[in-house]
């Protein structure tokens, strides 16, 4: 699976984290930054991913700030963009069976690094269930402000 990965300066550690467990596992991962701890502006790496996830068909992306606000609210900017803050593995699961979600939102601040490996990896193990979910997908879609940032 292409995944899209990009965060600021409070995300980086845990970043770096998953991008080496990512790797391990096969997936083919893109770092859309920040690269080091220095202050980074999380709407510019959380815009590259959501972009990334939006021209790339069938790839999916995390973005990770302190508490996955920000970055979720950026990347909802970007049309077609459905990404979902998640601080428990249920929630996880539940925005990509129920929502589609195409990018997680992880907060390195709330949750410890083990709980959010946890609700990665429910992220990326469920998928879309359809069905009556796929009507209000669509709704989403239909709402959607049709212009870039």
């Amino acid at each position: 699976m292409r995944i899209e990965i990009g965060c600021d300066h409070r995300g980086f550690a845990l970043k770096e984290k998953i991008i080496t467990i990512l790797n391990g596992e096969g997936h083919d991962v893109v770092n859309h930054g920040c690269d080091g701890p220095e202050s980074a502006d999380y709407p510019d790496h959380a815009y590259a991913v959501a972009r990334a996830v939006t021209g790339n068909p069938g790839s999916v992306g995390v973005v990770i700030c302190a508490n996955g606000v920000g970055v979720s609210m950026v990347a909802n900017k970007v049309p077609g963009v459905r990404a979902a803050l998640c601080v428990t593995p249920a929630m996880a699961d539940q925005s990509r069976r129920h929502n589609n979600a195409n990018v997680l939102a992880l907060g390195a601040d709330n949750v410890s690094d083990q709980e959010n490996l946890g609700i990665l990896t429910a992220w990326l193990k469920a998928s879309f269930e359809g069905g009556r979910h796929s009507r209000r997908v669509e709704k989403i879609t239909a709402g959607e402000c049709r212009r870039e940032a």
